[in-house]
């Protein structure tokens, strides 16, 4: 495991976004190989159910990438469904911290491990608790506390009505921090949190560039050859809505076999992607 390191409220490399916030941590524990000014480097949490919808995951992933892309840091809290899928987006373009509800040395939950390894080697994992200390239900409202004290602005991807992620957008708010929702269906569940942040002033998320334009920042261009004819026809085929491989080709008309090779080629150009038998692009 990456050595861990302890950051104590009279350090200079504490992060001051955290120290300005009504209770901060007397201390942060952190490990990984990213510099400890990376907790001061201007950032964005994005956070969302555990328990999350395909639609969900696919713009977690892309709103990680997007953002990390044009230069923040990608805050989430590493536990299942929609933080994972932030993580994994934002490591594909960039840098993130997670942000733990237990010991620093636990890899909570245990299945993100993996995850947990590939943060440390570009980015970090921090907690206000020391090596030891077993997760419980209490800990994690506090977490989400650091989680929104290190970020100018607080995203929520998918929430219910009682959701963790709610709470980490209030504290956004006490502190006077900007918060975004992403809208949803108003029949899903998984979308009333989210809607009912937007009654309430938040900033309606369509893009990652509605939350980059409070930074100044513009997305990054994709990189990458531009795309074939049967790749920008399928690609033109998922501007309104998802669709299975087989509905694609019928809207397209683009043939099997030409459709196989483009939408390998769009899943590696990270401009589709796959969840649950749909293809979905990119927000």
């Amino acid at each position: 495991m990456t050595e861990i390191r302890r950051l104590r409220r009279r350090d200079a490399e504490y992060p001051r976004l955290l120290a300005a916030i009504h209770d901060p941590p007397p201390g942060l524990f952190v490990r990984g190989c990213g510099s400890d000014e990376l907790l001061s480097q201007t950032a964005v949490a994005v956070v969302g159910a555990r328990a999350c919808s395909s639609y969900g995951r696919s713009v977690a992933r892309s709103l990680g990438r997007e953002l990390a892309a044009a230069g923040l840091a990608v805050v989430s809290g590493m536990a299942r469904g929609i933080d994972g899928d932030v993580h994994r987006g934002a490591l594909e373009a960039g840098v993130t911290v997670a942000v733990l509800g237990c010991g620093i040395d636990r890899d909570y939950p245990a299945a993100h491990a993996e995850l947990a390894r590939r943060i440390c080697e570009r980015g970090l994992i921090v907690s206000e608790y020391e090596p030891g200390i077993e997760p419980a239900p209490w800990r994690f409202p506090a977490r989400n506390r650091i989680i929104a004290g290190l970020c100018e602005a607080t995203v929520v991807v998918e929430a219910r009505e009682r959701s963790g992620a709610l709470i980490t957008a209030d504290f956004a708010l006490e502190e006077g921090r900007d918060v975004f929702a992403v809208p949803g269906e108003i029949t899903s569940a998984l979308s009333a949190g989210t809607n009912a942040l937007i009654r309430l002033g938040a900033i309606p998320v369509t893009c990652a560039g509605d939350i980059l334009e409070l930074f100044d920042l513009v997305p990054a261009k994709p990189e990458g050859a531009p795309l074939g004819p049967d790749a920008q026809a399928l690609l033109e085929s998922l501007r309104d809505r998802a669709l299975t491989a087989d509905e694609l080709m019928r809207v397209s008309g683009v043939q099997p076999a030409q459709a196989s090779a483009a939408l390998v080629e769009l899943e590696l150009g990270r401009r589709v992607a796959l969840e649950d038998g749909v293809y979905r692009t990119s927000v």
